[in-house]
């Protein structure tokens, strides 16, 4: 049988057999401790660059349906599963996990201790790697990825952002009618594609958002031409810091409409309200992220995927106080301004896949333009 391999930066090698498209895949390699929703993770734009270890042991099990895309096609760099199911059992499959990956040329790696990779990624880090079915040379493999570029400084949202804008008219999903008819639009929102995921867009057009899409590198004048009642700041992969020019735009933006930010968009507005970001050991990548809500007390079992965090001690002398937080680590998972109309949370309330604890945040940003379009 062909074998694949996995090497990590520190000189480890995982020894496995080959899954999705033959080939070599360099990223970052890190962990999601999700146990479904992995359709919806290979689609979603902030895995960009990344080589994702699904934590779960079985992936694969329900297939791959049209619907559960969360953007046009797949954006990790390539997967890594204990195994991956090759014959899926759900009516709305149409086509299993490896033939996907091979219709898109995904490299993977299955059969391997991905617990071990979990705990040696959890110890040391998050870090750089190869996955090949290729090449059979382990200590050159090592080698190789010694020159593979860190996150840290790339602007990756050049990468996955939209080449034009376009509207969005389609409402969330019910299990009879499959995506419904957004509602009535009240309230016109721009959303900055950062590499946006499409069950955000869902939610928001649900609740009456007029919504237009628009590229990452969008001036701020051409937005405020568009006489907008909200902004979005969506979700996106890799390091914040690089993206100078969204950075540029929203701090021009800020006090003149609302603003909600997600995920990237969280660290987006941190850096444009004067604040500072960092990389985490390993980030936060799940579907079970427990965080405290500091406004209610209350704790919210939320969906994650981020690497770099906001340094909430950076904004205290600019007017910013921290919302949320998280229960593992204590990194800030959420933010407001105490005078401007400004907010945003680190982590998903869309969930897609996770909980939905925190769809209230949808609801908070549908008020925050109603007290600001009455006035």
């Amino acid at each position: 049988m062909t074998q694949a391999l996995l090497a990590l930066a520190d000189g480890r090698v995982f020894r496995g057999e080959p899954c999705g498209a033959t080939g070599e895949a360099p990223g970052e390699v890190v962990f999601n401790t999700a146990m479904t929703g992995y359709q919806e993770i290979m689609t979603d734009p902030s895995y960009r660059g990344q080589l994702v270890c699904m934590t779960y042991p079985l992936i694969g099990n329900y297939g791959i349906n049209p619907e559960d895309m969360e953007s046009s096609r797949p954006w990790l760099s390539g997967f890594i599963v204990k195994e991956a199911c090759p014959y899926p059992s759900s009516w709305r499959g149409r086509t299993s996990l490896d033939a996907y990956m091979k219709e898109h040329g995904i490299v993977g790696i299955q059969g391997i201790d991905t617990r071990a990779l979990t705990r040696h990624l959890r110890d040391q880090g998050a870090q750089a790697g190869i996955i090949s079915s290729v090449e059979g040379d382990a200590a050159r493999l090592v080698e190789r990825v010694r020159a593979v570029p860190s996150l840290v400084g790339r602007d990756l949202v050049r990468e996955v952002t939209a080449e034009a804008a376009y509207g969005w008219a389609e409402g969330t999903w019910d299990l009879r009618r499959g995506y419904t008819e957004p509602a009535a639009a009240r309230f016109r929102v721009v959303a900055f594609d950062a590499g946006i995921k499409r069950n955000i867009l869902r939610r928001l057009a649900s609740l009456g958002c007029a919504l237009q899409v628009l590229p990452a590198g969008t001036p701020a004048e051409a937005i405020l031409e568009m006489k907008p009642h909200g902004i979005f700041l969506s979700n996106g992969p890799g390091d914040p810091e690089p993206v100078e020019y969204l950075i540029r735009t929203v701090r021009a933006l800020a006090g003149r409409v609302p603003i909600f930010g997600i995920c990237l968009g969280h660290q987006i507005l941190g850096l444009a309200l004067g604040g500072t970001t960092y990389k985490l050991k390993f980030g936060h990548h799940g579907a079970n992220h427990p965080v405290k809500n500091l406004l209610t007390g209350g704790v919210e079992i939320t969906s994650q995927n981020h690497g770099f965090a906001v340094d909430p001690g950076s904004l205290e002398r600019f007017g910013v106080e921290p919302t949320h937080v998280s229960l593992n680590d204590g990194t800030c998972e959420g933010m407001r301004h105490r005078e401007l109309p400004v907010f945003s949370v680190q982590y998903h309330p869309e969930a897609s896949p996770g909980p939905h604890d925190a769809d209230y945040l949808f609801q908070a940003f549908i008020a925050l333009m109603e007290g600001e379009k009455g006035g």
